[in-house]
């Protein structure tokens, strides 16, 4: 199975969200610290707004934050979310399948099981848990040292 870039980007736009939970962080300083399409990042941002994950602050000053702490974010939760189509095959989609084999195999159950498995294994991490390692986080990305409580920016 492969994730798209939508979810990539929007995973990785929610791990720096909790490595700075004291800062609102722009989609053009995102962009920038990714290395990534901002009009891209963009649309990924909206669909985090619309699951209710992220929280945009509009006007001067304004940023994106989370919605929620990251430790109620679950990775199984954002994957189901983003990604348009989780079937691994034609079969296991919500339109009718071609297969002359549909309703005899046992590829269907099989590949159904695992994607259950994989999801399971999702919802077992939290954002917190990704972005646990907040220092390293930061030195990637180059954002500044943690603030104080009561620094975080509202517009």
């Amino acid at each position: 199975m492969k994730l798209s870039s939508h979810t990539d980007f929007g995973l990785r736009m929610l791990m720096a969200l909790a490595a700075t939970p004291e800062r609102l962080m722009t989609i053009e300083e995102l962009a920038r610290r990714y290395r990534l399409s901002q009009n891209h990042l963009m649309k990924v941002a909206q669909s985090l707004v619309r699951a209710g994950f992220v929280a945009g602050v509009r006007g001067r000053g304004g940023g994106l934050r989370l919605a929620r702490d990251a430790r109620e974010i679950g990775v199984g939760d954002v994957v189901r979310a983003l990604e348009e189509d989780l079937a691994l095959v034609a079969c296991l989609g919500d339109t009718p399948t071609s297969c002359v084999l549909s309703g005899a195999c046992r590829l269907t159950g099989a590949l159904g099981r695992a994607l259950a498995a994989f999801l399971a294994e999702l919802d077992r991490i939290s954002l917190a848990d990704l972005a646990a390692p907040r220092a390293a986080i930061r030195d990637r990305l180059e954002l500044p040292a943690e603030a104080r409580p009561g620094d975080l920016q509202e517009a």
